[in-house]
C-alpha cells in the first residue's frame, strides 16, 4: 500500500518501522516540527523525523494541516491509507478524505474508554486492571470513529512508560495486520456506553497529596513514571518517587513513620524503592539517607 505516516514522540516510531519491514511503500512521513532542546537550545527533530529521515523517507513538518497549500500536497501523494500514530495536529477534513482509505489512527487505549490525550496515564491513575491499543478510522470528532482491531494487556504494576513502550509494539502489529487484510477488519461503530475522556496531563498533578490512599499514592508514582515525576517536598527541596510500594502501616499522612522513608497515606503508607533529589540521579532510599537525613517524625509536604 502507498501509505502517509503521521507521528512524532517515541511511541509512533515502531509503527513506522513495521509498516516500511511489511513492504508498505511509505510515500512521505508527517511529523511536529523541530523544537528547541538541550542546553543550546538547537532544534532537534523528534523522534519519528530522526527515525524516518534515517530510513530516507521524505518528512514534512507543517505546523498547521489548514493551509489548503498543504492540504494539496497531502492530497498529490495520491495515498491508499494515513497512518496515525500520537501525531499532534488535528487533521481537517480535507486531510481526512484525501486517502482512498482515509486515515487510521493507532490509539493507546480501549476504545470508547480513555479518548483523549493522556489515555495511559489515565488508566494508571484510575485503577484499571487492563487497557491496549485500538486501531481506529478518524472522523472529526475526538476519537469518535469505528474501530477495525483491539489488543488488550494487563496493567499489573507497569508505569507509564513501560505501558506506553509495550503498546507502541502492540499498535505497531496490530496495524500491520488491519493493513494486510482490510476487509476482514471492517470498522464497527463505537458503543455509547462506557466514553470516559482522557484529559491532558498537567504538572501540577504530580504533587503527591499524602491524604490519598497509598494505594492511590502508589498509582501516581507509576502514572508519571518517567515524566512528570510524582513528587513531594522536604525542607524546600523536590524528591520524585519513581517506584514505590504499599504498607499495611497506619500512621499519620505525610509523615515519616520510621527512619527508611516510610510515609503515612490517608490510608496505609507508602515506601518509595526509587527516588530521585533534585539535580541527583535516581538511587534507593538507603543511598539517599546515607547522605541525608529525613528521621522519623518528620514531615513532608507533598
Amino acid at each position: 500500500m502507498r501509505i502517509i505516516y503521521m507521528g512524532t514522540p517515541d511511541f509512533a516510531v515502531p509503527a513506522l518501522d513495521a509498516l516500511a519491514k511489511a513492504g508498505h511503500d511509505i510515500v512521505a512521513v508527517y511529523s511536529q516540527p523541530p523544537r528547541p532542546a538541550g542546553r543550546g537550545k538547537a532544534l532537534r527533530p523528534s523522534p519519528v523525523h530522526a527515525r524516518a529521515g534515517d530510513m530516507g523517507i521524505e518528512v514534512r513538518t507543517p505546523v498547521s494541516l489548514k493551509d489548503g497549500d498543504v492540504q494539496a500536497a497531502f492530497a498529490a501523494l495520491d495515498a491508499d491509507v494515513a497512518v496515525v500514530a500520537a501525531y499532534g495536529l488535528i487533521l481537517p477534513r480535507a486531510v481526512l478524505d484525501a486517502p482512498r482509505h482515509g486515515c487510521m489512527n493507532i490509539h493507546a487505549s480501549l476504545l470508547p474508554r480513555w479518548r483523549g490525550a493522556a489515555p495511559i496515564q489515565r488508566a494508571i491513575l484510575s485503577g484499571d486492571n487492563v487497557t491496549g491499543v485500538t486501531i481506529m478510522d478518524m472522523e472529526a470528532g475526538l476519537d469518535t470513529g469505528p474501530m477495525r482491531a483491539k489488543h488488550v494487556t494487563p496493567i499489573e504494576d507497569k508505569t507509564a512508560g513501560q505501558l506506553t513502550t509495550e503498546l507502541a509494539q502492540a499498535g505497531a502489529a496490530l496495524m500491520v495486520e488491519v493493513l494486510d487484510d482490510i476487509a476482514q477488519h471492517a470498522p464497527l461503530a463505537q458503543p455509547e456506553d462506557g466514553v470516559i475522556y482522557a484529559s491532558k496531563i498537567d504538572k501540577a498533578e504530580a504533587r503527591i497529596d499524602f491524604g490519598h490512599s497509598a494505594h492511590q499514592v502508589e498509582r501516581q508514582v507509576r502514572a508519571f513514571n518517567p515524566f512528570p515525576g510524582a513528587f513531594f517536598e522536604y525542607r524546600g527541596e523536590r524528591f520524585r518517587i519513581l517506584a514505590a510500594h504499599v504498607e499495611h502501616h497506619g500512621g499519620p499522612a505525610g509523615e515519616l513513620l520510621d527512619d527508611s522513608l516510610l510515609i503515612g497515606c490517608g490510608h496505609d503508607a507508602i515506601r518509595p524503592t526509587l527516588i530521585q533529589r533534585a539535580g541527583k540521579a535516581a538511587m534507593s532510599p538507603g543511598e539517599l539517607l546515607r547522605g541525608y537525613e529525613m528521621p522519623a517524625g518528620s514531615r513532608v509536604d507533598g
